[in-house]
């Protein structure tokens, strides 16, 4: 075992072409590693800490490295004198900090625009929850006020259900009569999950949408497992344009009957997993289908989602079919369902545009700081 201290750059054999190296943090005061962890000491006059964190992670240098790998593949190693052996530029001191002080401008905004984006969907949640009648919640109690029974607290940590500790069974009004789902879809219809490949679908062929493919609250079709040549699909459970997907199974509480509408047209040829219900709507719906995806996400039905799950983490939890179509929701006439919908899709919008934007500015700190660093080439360069 060797010894690391705030400051030393430390790497993976293994790993290094992988963007595994970096800089001991200034609020860890030693580390442990083993051989497999080459440990360097940065010479203080010459270079700043942040500035090498910077430049092990650039695009040249990770190219120089994983040149210098050997070994079989899929276990190549990266040798302590290979790395010592490599170059980075090395402007003078005063520069370096003027890269590292740019580059962290550009990831600060990148950050600001990010909080902006959540603050903006958080907002347009909470204005959703109140027209639907569902005031918020007082904060929780900072200190343990309650008595229970440690064999009532199972599930203690989750906030909906230490509130009904707390609160009991409460439950918050609205000006809209309101309904179990029963009463406005015709059913739930479960996936399948036959044995598939180990791999995403390619052209052509029929997959079937892991769990991770909903969990986010946005359909991703890329989490998907191709369905092997020689096994039937059953295109009746092909997703759709329209669609609201909700889990039914998972081993995290808050993914338990998390729902996606999907808004967009989907790629072809995906079906859903046993582990996701597919709403099935009446005819002339008294619901809207977006409208539904929202309302399942508000707090007051992630309640009773909660409360109704069975199985305990970190084992797989479930919904039941019946438990879901026992969910109550209020009910808006349907226009004033598009029209929340519109709102809220408005607020959503802006905050994909602000997290694009983030994302823009994350990829020009790290461009901008990259061809600051490197137009120092033709001046000393000094070995990592």
């Amino acid at each position: 075992m060797f010894a690391a201290y705030p400051g030393d750059i430390v790497f993976s054999r293994i790993d290094a072409r992988s963007g595994a190296t970096g800089v001991l943090q200034e609020n860890i005061a030693k580390a442990v590693v083993t051989s497999e962890f080459p440990v360097f000491v940065p010479v203080a006059e010459h270079i700043e800490g942040e500035f090498v964190k910077l430049v092990l992670r650039t695009g040249n240098f990770l190219a120089a490295l994983r040149a210098k790998a050997s070994g079989t593949s899929g276990r190549k190693r990266i040798t302590a004198e290979a790395f010592a052996d490599l170059h980075i530029p090395l402007p003078p001191l005063n520069e370096q900090r003027a890269m590292i002080a740019a580059h962290r401008a550009g990831m600060n905004r990148a950050g600001e625009l990010e909080r902006e984006a959540d603050e903006t969907e958080m907002q347009a949640m909470a204005a959703f929850e109140t027209a639907l009648g569902f005031a918020p919640l007082a904060p929780l109690p900072d200190s343990p006020v309650f008595v229970a029974s440690f064999r009532d607290l199972d599930r203690w940590s989750h906030e909906g259900i230490l509130r009904q500790t707390v609160e009991g069974d409460a439950t918050r009004t609205s000006p809209y009569p309101t309904v179990q789902i029963r009463d406005v879809i015709a059913d739930l219809v479960v996936g399948w999950s036959p044995r598939c490949l180990n791999r995403p679908t390619k052209k052509n062929e029929w997959g079937v949408l892991k769990l991770s493919a909903v969990t986010s609250g946005r359909l991703k079709p890329t989490e998907n497992k191709a369905l092997p040549s020689g096994v039937d699909q059953r295109s009746e459970l092909e997703i759709r344009r329209g669609d609201v997907l909700i889990t039914r199974g998972s081993g995290v509480t808050r993914l338990v009957g998390a729902t996606t509408f999907v808004a967009d047209e989907p790629p072809r040829k995906l079906m859903i997993c046993d582990l996701i219900f597919r709403v099935a709507f009446r005819e002339a719906s008294a619901v809207d289908p977006a409208f539904l995806a929202a309302a399942l996400a508000t707090s007051e039905l992630r309640s009773q989602i909660e409360s109704r799950r069975t199985g305990a983490a970190p084992m797989m939890q479930k919904i039941t079919k019946s438990a879901l179509m026992s969910l109550r929701l209020p009910l808006p006439p349907k226009n004033e369902q598009v029209d929340m919908i519109a709102i809220l899709d408005e607020a959503r919008t802006e905050a994909a545009n602000l997290r694009e934007q983030a994302r823009n500015a994350r990829v020009r700190a790290w461009s901008d700081f990259e061809a600051a660093v490197y137009a120092a080439e033709d001046d000393t360069e000094a070995p990592a």
